[in-house]
């Protein structure tokens, strides 16, 4: 008898049994179907490549999250991907030609060394879309809009939007003449939205006070469409860069507010997710009840400059297996047909071949037990029909 830790899962780690794989898949199927409509063409990554890939552009972040494995061939250090951006990022920069706007969508499992998330998976499924090649605020309000969509196709209605812009950070960053480990201070700062810490650690810098006042101002600049015309008058000393990021934010939302006019968007100026690499437009997709994001996205228009293609680049992912548990549509599973054991008979045979042409489900029999049907939970089962030849459904009694 084996004992009970053979059974043992790793924490974080787990299998997907019937009951949440076949909703689960028609989700994936018809998410992808969706990213097929609007353009964007399936590629499937490896699921595991030479560090130097993996760790490159946005991987530099993954870093700690990443499984390291010794190539038996090679020597050379490989790891399980731990999110697919930077892989189709290489994959654009190898296959595509000129400077015309390729559309990417992807769906597989990542796997991490940690939990991002109390009690949650390692080994997530992640599905997105990438677009690049497009520099403008088309493009990210397209890759937006997307993502809204797949939540419709999913199912789950009562979503917002969360948007920010890191080019406004980084902007003012700069202006402040900040150095690199007192840029990490401060962004660690700013993540927490301690005000007090933050003015502390102006005064302590020695920042220009007109520059500290528009730093201090960003944990407050978070809310609706007002706070776009609270910033444009707090940032009217601001670099042009700043002042274009704001623009560019609120073209962008604008963009997405015509196409969903009842989904909520919220403005948060001092969210930097994915800063490290991200550089323009960020957002977020939260779902009402659910106490996290289930998709985020942005632009990193640098992620392929290490591949030797640095164009502008824009996409989102979520996890399927979030959106599948919030997921409002019909569970409901298709009536199963049982079929008695043939036997040779030609006709029975051709019968259950055209009931799965049509899309129905049937169990054949491997025993003459009529009980089968019952612990198959089949709804329906053939019979021979009164006539001489054919088939019939009957319901399981």
């Amino acid at each position: 008898m084996l004992s009970e830790e053979y059974w043992l899962l790793p924490e974080g780690i787990e299998e997907i049994l019937p009951a949440e794989a076949k909703p689960l898949e028609r989700l994936r199927r018809d998410i992808l179907d969706l990213f097929e409509r609007w353009g964007y063409d399936l590629v499937i990554p490896p699921f595991v490549e030479f560090m130097e890939s993996l760790l490159t552009g946005a991987g530099h972040d993954l870093d700690l999250q990443t499984f390291k494995i010794i190539d038996q061939i090679s020597g050379r250090l490989m790891g399980v991907r731990a999110d697919m951006t930077p892989q189709v990022a290489r994959i654009d920069a190898r296959n595509s030609r000129g400077d015309t706007p390729t559309r990417f969508c992807y769906s597989g499992t990542v796997l991490h060394t940690q939990s991002d998330c109390l009690h949650g998976s390692r080994s997530p499924w992640q599905i997105g879309a990438e677009l690049y090649g497009s520099a403008g605020c088309g493009g990210d309000a397209e890759i937006i809009r997307l993502a809204l969509e797949m939540f419709s196709v999913a199912g789950i209605p009562k979503v917002y939007l969360d948007l920010g812009h890191v080019g406004i950070y980084r902007g003012l960053a700069k202006q402040a003449g900040l150095h690199e480990a007192q840029e990490a201070g401060l962004f660690g700062i700013l993540q927490r939205k301690a005000t007090p810490e933050l003015r502390q650690f102006v005064a302590e810098q020695r920042i220009d006070s007109v520059v500290a006042a528009m730093l201090i101002a960003l944990t407050e600049l978070n809310g609706g469409s007002e706070t776009i015309v609270q910033a444009r008058k707090i940032f009217t000393a601001a670099d042009a860069g700043v002042r274009q990021a704001l623009d560019d934010l609120e073209a962008t939302a604008e963009c997405v507010r015509q196409a969903y006019p009842h989904t909520p968007i919220h403005f948060d100026l001092a969210e930097l997710r994915g800063y490290h690499y991200q550089t323009g437009v960020v957002f977020a997709v939260f779902v009402s009840g659910y106490g996290r994001e289930v998709a985020r996205g942005g632009r990193y228009d640098e992620i392929g400059k290490v591949f030797g293609r640095a164009r502008p680049a824009t996409g989102f992912s979520a996890d399927l297996k979030v959106m599948a548990r919030l997921s409002e549509r019909s569970g409901i599973a298709p009536e199963r047909i049982y079929a008695p054991l043939a036997q040779g008979d030609t006709g029975l045979s051709a019968e259950i071949r055209q009931l799965r042409q049509q899309g129905r489900v049937v169990i054949e029999g491997l025993t003459d037990n009529a009980c089968e049907a019952t612990d198959l939970a089949c709804s329906l089962r053939l019979v021979k029909a009164t006539t001489e030849t054919g088939w019939e459904l009957v319901s399981v009694t």
